[in-house]
């Protein structure tokens, strides 16, 4: 190893990196902010308290390559080895350290050296901190798919045979029906009277979102039988938002209360670009006779379905009884249970959804969920894993794809790896992730393992923001998009 140029304020950090995340390219980020200079010292596998999924030199490739790293070496020895020998201005390490004991403080305090926290603050883009992308066609990037797949044993033959499998299954969703309206216009230049952009619409376009796109996923999908409870208002939008279900050949259930609209959000854009989103809903909960409405409706139901999934945009659909009930009805038939619990205008809880095979949050939400800014992705995952309890957790980090974190029985030990964003220049992001839910709650329902169906949700994914609108992505699309992944 060729003798490190340590200067005035340089930074080191530690760790396995083991499978590298967004997490910890914050946290390198972060350091690098801290001082001069920014070494990173990699753990050998022989050093790793548990063996590694990749071995040590593609662990040093792989931090090599990150822009904000400077130098990075292979080593055995431990954190205060380091400290002693090359006298650092300040040691980084996560957030989650601070109230344990850190060994490095006492060798950092004989000479003035600095122990550092990072946060666990989410703001940035890791792809900007990558000094390489290799892109395939214009939109689409598989080039760390392949390494994911060899990882988990995943064959375009398995994924195939799975998605052909779907056909298998009775899913139903339940969550609030919204309508997405987009009006197009030509932006003309800033108003005089006032600071605002004016347009001239030209165009309006409405998709169906929400719970009842979901569904449409899944139907288009291959599942064989989906059905759909929801409730809407009285209202144009409910209307259209009937109409357009039948046409997804869902089994809808819709009822009617005429106390709220049909939720409906309106973009203004202009060149490609949202301007302006409009929201018209509210938030109070529904009253407790259409509660009992829909749970009376659903103890029929759910005997006979293989996968039930709660589509829940905190509209007041789902109030935390009817959740409970039907959670409860779901785990006497063995029925396998998915959640995504929206926060962006409103506020949700994804935490209240207990003992799920699956819930996919974004980050924002988990953090909300835990009322947690600081920790790092794992030990967030950790945290909201030993309070609701699901098989599987899935972070989904937006233009940095998804981080995946499965507890294991004894609820102390886990395995984590991530995927980027299979397309990281999407046209319109709305439905990613009722698309990234279906396909992965398809494939849990049908026992694949995580890997697999994490793989295809997130191919389904960039399927989708691939083109305007939310609109049900088809079977045929996602098969060619397997074919496509495993061509590099």
């Amino acid at each position: 190893m060729a003798k490190l140029n340590i200067t005035p304020r340089c930074v080191i950090v530690k760790g396995n990196f083991d499978v590298l995340h967004p997490g910890h390219i914050r946290l390198l980020s972060f350091a690098r902010s801290c001082g001069d200079k920014l070494i990173v010292a990699v753990n050998t596998d022989k050093a790793m308290a548990i063996k590694s999924r990749i071995d040590e030199n593609h662990r040093l490739e792989m931090i090599s390559s990150l822009e904000c790293v400077d130098a990075a070496f292979l080593t055995s020895k431990s954190s205060v080895e380091i400290v002693k020998k090359y006298k650092p201005y300040a040691v980084v390490k996560g957030k989650e350290f601070e109230a344990r004991e850190n060994p490095e403080m006492e060798a950092l305090s004989t000479y003035g050296g600095k122990l550092i926290f990072g946060s666990g603050e989410f703001e940035s883009i890791a792809e900007q901190y990558l000094q390489k992308a290799t892109k395939l066609g214009i939109n689409f990037d598989f080039s760390e798919a392949k390494a994911f797949a060899q990882r988990h044993n995943i064959t375009s033959e398995a994924l195939n045979k799975l998605i052909t499998n779907f056909t298998k299954l009775k899913v139903l969703v339940i969550g609030e029906v919204i309508v997405d309206e987009y009006i197009h216009g030509n932006a003309v230049g800033m108003s005089q009277e006032d600071p605002t952009i004016v347009i001239t619409p030209h165009r309006v376009e409405k998709f169906l979102g929400g719970a009842a796109i979901t569904a449409g996923h899944l139907k288009a999908m291959g599942a064989s039988q989906v059905s759909l409870v929801s409730v809407i208002g009285n209202d144009e939008a409910g209307v259209y938002a009937k109409e357009k279900i039948s046409n997804y050949h869902v089994d809808a259930n819709l009822l009617l209360d005429n106390t709220r609209p049909t939720p409906l959000k309106t973009r203004y854009r202009a060149s490609k670009k949202t301007l302006l989103r409009v929201n018209q809903v509210r938030q109070h909960k529904i009253s407790k006779e259409l509660q009992s409405k829909i749970l009376k409706k659903l103890e029929s139901i759910i005997p006979s379905l293989d996968l039930f999934v709660f589509s829940d945009f905190n509209y007041g659909l789902l109030p935390q009884a009817l959740v409970e009930s039907i959670t409860h009805r779901c785990k006497q038939y063995n029925v396998k249970m998915v959640a995504d619990s929206q926060t962006s205008s409103q506020i949700g809880d994804i935490s209240r959804y207990c003992g799920m095979d699956l819930i996919t949050p974004t980050e924002r939400e988990a953090r909300v969920a835990l009322n947690n800014p600081d920790d790092g992705l794992v030990i967030l995952a950790h945290k909201l894993t030993n309070r609701s309890t699901p098989k599987n957790l899935v972070i989904t980090l937006g233009e940095e794809g998804i981080f995946i974190h499965i507890p294991k029985e004894n609820k102390e030990d886990w395995e984590n790896d991530r995927l980027p964003a299979f397309n990281r220049n999407a046209t319109d992001s709305a439905g990613a992730g009722d698309c990234f839910l279906s396909a992965s709650s398809l494939s849990l329902a049908i026992n694949a393992s995580p890997w697999e169906a994490f793989y295809l949700g997130s191919l389904a994914a960039a399927c989708q923001v691939d083109s305007l609108g939310n609109t049900p992505l088809s079977y045929q699309v996602l098969k060619q998009a397997i074919s496509e992944s495993f061509k590099i």
